[in-house]
C-alpha cells in the first residue's frame, strides 16, 4: 500500500511540475501573442494620430511663418515713420504749388481776355 501510495504522490508531483513546465513555457509565447494582439489593434489608431500630427505640425509652421512675416512688416513700418512725414510734406508743397498755379493761370485768363467780360463772353466781334 504504501508503495501505491508513493507512487501516486510521485505522479501528482510530476504532474504538476510537467504543468508547471508547460505553463512557464509557454507563458512568453501568450503574453507575445497578447503583446501582437494588442499592436494589431491599435496601431492603425497611432498611424492615423502620427499624420494628424503631421498635419497639425505643418499647418503651425505655416502660421508661425506668416505671423512672423507679419510681425517684420509691422515693425518696418515703425521705422518708415519717417519717409511717411517726407511723403506728407512733399504732398503739401504739391498741393500748394497747385493751387498758385491755379490762381495765376485765373490771372493770366482775365488779363489776356478783358473783353471777355465786357462783351458777354464773346472773343470776337462780328461785322455784322
Amino acid at each position: 500500500m504504501e508503495d501505491q501510495e508513493m507512487q501516486l504522490k510521485v505522479k501528482r508531483v510530476t504532474d504538476k511540475f510537467t504543468e508547471s513546465m508547460y505553463v512557464l513555457a509557454n507563458e512568453p509565447s501568450i503574453a507575445l501573442y497578447r503583446l501582437q494582439e494588442h499592436v494589431r489593434r491599435s496601431l492603425p489608431e497611432l498611424v492615423q494620430h502620427k499624420t494628424d500630427m503631421q498635419s497639425w505640425e505643418e499647418q503651425s509652421q505655416g502660421a508661425i511663418y506668416t505671423v512672423e512675416y507679419a510681425c517684420s512688416a509691422v515693425k518696418s513700418m515703425t521705422n518708415s515713420s519717417l519717409y511717411f512725414k517726407n511723403i506728407d510734406g512733399l504732398l503739401r508743397q504739391a498741393i500748394s504749388l497747385k493751387e498758385q498755379m491755379s490762381s495765376l493761370q485765373g490771372r493770366r485768363k482775365r488779363a489776356l481776355d478783358p473783353g471777355m467780360l465786357k462783351d458777354g463772353g464773346e472773343k470776337h466781334s462780328s461785322g455784322i
